[in-house]
């Protein structure tokens, strides 16, 4: 889920958006989609057309296109629709993806769309590293040879030394953009020096510094005006909003129904509240809000509610290396204290479903990988009795009503929150109001802004946070929320350690090997790598290992899986994706190039 609270302090929203939002005459709002852009918080009107830089005005699925649009499957990460791609072949264990363009595909400008346009759009993506496209030779799932079969077909092989099961994806969501207008970014020798970076030859250290160095050229790259391979194109920007045009050479014009996309600036959760309930908005993605602005927002004549799956969930972290923490006894009578749907109904009621157990997964993938084993995972009912033996198995003490340290001092619970995340500071406020009326002292502490929490947590500070988990859609992804590098499992050219708490940004302080039932003693971080590269059934019998470790061991206490609720408004436009549809996972720029959005008819 992309978070939209974003900022310390929710703004209200302003006279100028408002009319900068809603305003015009119904000739001016003809053919008009309005939206929010939920990657793009705060508008920036001197920003560069350039998908690459954070600030950018590039908008995904609106000028901004990749090769294929992730489906987000539950079990397999390799489904897409298609993008500038037009179709796709996949070799067995992801050796290679070829990909074709579609044979009369065009720039807005006119110029065909190539195979050369793709090939150096993987350059510009290997200056910024990472998925597909590190510079290390013994990174996971990187492409060693760039092919172009002809003039709308290109070959993208990935290196056999340490191969990966995210590949194609890392692949498919390459942003796309014209060579003739973005030639100056890269320098004419670089394939060769990529050549050399991937080697290990002389060199090779110094090619992959320079390649590096081209990093903020990249990201600072201006072009002079919007070309874009996607349905639409910028033409103008200002703090309020910004206006994309249809892009009439498109290669599914004809199905784009809206002629204009405005796209307005927010910096907060109440800006969104405000746009709906003015019903202003043909379409707006998961924002958290409370149960009272729900109900305004759906009396706004139009408006209408869509859910479905969101590929992760909330949860309860706990920083081991800190006392008493590091007992799972404790861990245990924390998740036998805390009444998860009672937290779910204050936290998140239109946005997330109580977390049956803590598995690591979102209940539906959990339930698609394990099948009858999920239902075998401690649920963690509340039960007060167990949570009591369980603490006096940690030694933990209750004096006149309050339990305390094994030595008699006083046990101080201090949860922190991001103060601009409303759904969690009032899920932290109603989980210690319960261990509070369990005798525990605890308190909700929180931290100005996300970025500073996310800071502060990798920094050891707190002893326990909310923390994302479950983050989907392959299994890799997931585990990693749990036993990757915030726990101490660090993966460098192929090679994985597990360093101390403290240490690297382990701030999770879990140990390096658990003991299963049923199973012995695993070490989960090593299991969870191994979902990079293992076949379908070997994932399958790691994934049951890993739940199996995270519910005995309780790492994470999960509290709810997030829902994907969604705001549309059908007074202008119909057609939006149904319940449970997987492309409510997209943005309405692709709902809007596959043809699914529609006019209303008068």
């Amino acid at each position: 889920m992309k978070r939209l609270a974003v900022v310390a302090v929710l703004l209200a929203l302003t006279s100028a958006t408002a009319c900068g939002g809603g305003g015009g005459s119904a000739a001016d709002r003809e053919g008009l989609y309005t939206t929010i852009d939920a990657l793009k918080p705060g508008l920036d009107a001197n920003a560069p057309i350039n998908p690459y830089n954070p600030k950018g005005n590039a908008f995904l699925g609106y000028n901004a296109q990749w090769l294929g649009w992730t489906k987000n499957d539950l079990t397999d990460s390799d489904q897409f629709y298609p993008g500038v791609a037009e179709s796709w072949k996949i070799a067995p264990h992801q050796s290679s993806i070829t990909i074709n363009l579609r044979p009369n595909g065009k720039w807005s400008d006119g110029a065909p769309i190539t195979a050369e346009d793709v090939k150096f759009s993987i350059g510009l993506a290997y200056t910024q590293g990472g998925t597909a496209y590190a510079l290390d030779p013994s990174a996971a799932g990187t492409a060693s040879d760039i092919k172009i079969v002809n003039e709308h077909t290109i070959k993208i092989t990935q290196s056999a030394k340490n191969p990966s099961n995210s590949f194609v994806q890392g692949v498919m969501q390459t942003f796309i953009v014209p060579e003739h207008v973005w030639a100056g970014a890269l320098p004419a020798d670089f394939w060769a020096k990529l050549k050399l970076a991937q080697s290990t030859a002389p060199g090779a250290d110094a090619a992959r510094a320079e390649i590096t160095s081209l990093a903020d050229k990249v990201i600072a790259f201006a072009p002079p005006k919007d070309v874009s391979a996607g349905p639409f194109t910028l033409a103008r920007m200002n703090p309020g909003e910004a206006l994309l045009v249809k892009n009439k050479n498109f290669y599914n014009a004809a199905n784009v129904a809206p002629d204009k996309v405005k796209i307005l600036n927010y910096t907060g959760n109440e800006q969104i509240w405000n746009y709906l309930i003015s019903g202003q908005l043909d379409n707006a993605p998961f924002t958290a809000l409370p149960a009272d602005v729900m109900e305004r927002i759906v009396q706004t004549s139009g408006n209408g509610v869509v859910q479905g799956y969101s590929p992760v969930g909330n949860a309860l972290a706990f920083n081991q290396s800190k006392k008493p923490y590091d007992n799972v006894h404790v861990r245990r009578a924390l998740a036998y204290l805390i009444d998860r749907k009672q937290v779910t109904k204050v936290a998140s009621p239109e946005g997330g479903v109580a977390a049956l157990t803590t598995s690591g997964m979102h209940q539906k993938a959990a339930e698609a990988w394990l099948g009858a084993r999920f239902a075998a995972l401690n649920p963690y009912r509340v039960d007060p009795a167990q949570a009591a033996k369980e603490l006096e198995a940690a030694g933990m003490r209750k004096i006149d009503g309050k339990w305390t340290m094994p030595d008699g001092t006083p046990w101080k619970l201090t949860i922190n929150v991001p103060a601009s995340f409303s759904d969690w500071v009032a899920g932290a406020k109603a989980v210690t109001s319960q261990l509070n009326d369990a005798g525990i002292d605890a308190q909700v502490v929180t931290t100005a802004d996300y970025p500073l929490y996310l800071q502060e947590i990798a920094a050891g500070k707190y002893d326990i946070g909310f923390w994302l988990v479950a983050l989907g859609p392959s299994p890799y992804n997931i585990f990693q929320r749990l036993y990757g590098a915030s726990n101490g499992w660090q993966l460098f050219g192929g090679r994985l350690k597990h360093v101390a708490p403290g240490k690297e940004g382990n701030w999770m302080g879990g140990p390096e090997t658990i003991e299963v039932k049923g199973v012995g003693k695993v070490d989960p971080g090593e299991l969870a790598v191994k979902l990079n590269s293992a076949p379908e059934a070997e994932q399958k019998k790691i994934i049951g290992i890993l739940a199996e470790a995270a519910n005995q061991d309780l790492p994470v206490i999960q509290m709810w899986d997030y829902v994907n609720t969604q705001f549309v408004n059908t007074t202008r436009f119909t057609g939006f994706p149904p319940n449970n549809s997987d492309t409510l996972r997209l943005t309405s720029g692709v709902w809007i190039q596959l043809g699914l959005i529609k006019r209303k008819q008068a």
